[in-house]
């Protein structure tokens, strides 16, 4: 037994190396570097130029509220579409539904600077066909990307457009893993098709509709892409800013790779509270 527990390591050793070398030695590396100064050589301990600083960055509240602002609103929306979409693909009556569920899925696939582009050329101020759409109806074109509120918009839409199909395939597998026996017996029992979709199947989704929340949580506090690319870095005037880009303005721009690290393990910190207190309201009750 021993001799093939150390042939199974062996052959597990070229990963753990691996693993050791490009994941494990840069969570450790930069959890010390969210203590040190690197703004000027020599590079040195000093607490309280990383997180000292994150208490007090104006910038840093800025960017925390951005971000739980599309937490708080665009999550919901999307989980909320991809369960009544995951309903309809799932039904017996729908054609093509093979064909639906990648058209649906598709967008995740799509590279994100591509679709960064198309949602910039629909949303242009001057000929975009979302301007287009509302000026044909009487109404005064919007300054998608010059208003703060109206680019959180453009955010929050491209995130649901982008992450809806792939959460309503994770719901979808839910879906069909529930017996259709439980369905048989409340038509039996005369129970409307609303009442079954309430009281039968958003119960028994209820594991997986919280595993696509933890999943959609913690995108939402890495979320990087759509900032950058669609409001032109965070704009207009960091209105769009989230963690994630401030993070990459302070590592990558700025070159204070202390204070990015104390950010980072931030964000982390952040994500597991908010995905375990969402485990913690949506768990079995005894």
């Amino acid at each position: 037994m021993r001799r093939r527990s150390l042939t199974a390591y062996g052959f597990l050793a070229p990963y753990l190396a691996i693993f050791a070398v490009f994941w494990l030695w840069p969570i450790i590396y930069s959890f010390m570097l969210s203590f040190m100064q690197t703004r000027r050589a020599p590079w040195g301990f000093n607490p309280n130029m990383t997180w000292g600083r994150i208490v007090q960055d104006p910038a840093f509240y800025n960017a925390l509220k951005n971000t739980l602002t599309i937490l708080a609103i665009q999550v919901p929306i999307m989980l909320t579409l991809a369960t009544l979409l995951a309903v309809l693909l799932n039904s017996k009556l729908l054609k093509a539904r093979g064909l639906l569920r990648f058209a649906f899925f598709a967008p995740v696939v799509i590279g994100e600077a591509a679709y960064a582009a198309l949602f910039r050329l629909m949303f242009n101020a001057e000929f975009g066909i979302v301007n287009k759409v509302i000026e044909t109806i009487g109404l005064n074109g919007v300054n998608w990307f010059g208003d703060p509120e109206a680019a959180m918009a453009v955010i929050i839409i491209a995130v649901t457009w982008r992450w809806v199909g792939y959460n309503a395939i994770i719901i979808l597998s839910g879906l069909q893993s529930i017996p259709d026996d439980v369905y048989e017996a409340a038509r039996l029992d005369n129970v409307s098709p609303r009442q079954q979709f309430l009281y039968i199947t958003l119960p028994l989704l209820r594991p997986v509709i919280l595993f696509s929340l933890v999943l959609s949580v913690i995108g939402s506090m890495q979320l990087f892409a759509e900032p950058f690319l669609i409001t032109n870095v965070g704009g207009p005037g960091g209105a769009t800013e989230t963690l994630g880009l401030y993070l990459y303005r302070q590592g990558f721009l700025n070159l204070n790779f202390g204070y990015a690290s104390a950010i980072a393990y931030t964000i982390a910190a952040l994500a597991v509270a908010i995905s375990a207190l969402n485990l913690w309201i949506g768990r079995e009750k005894a």
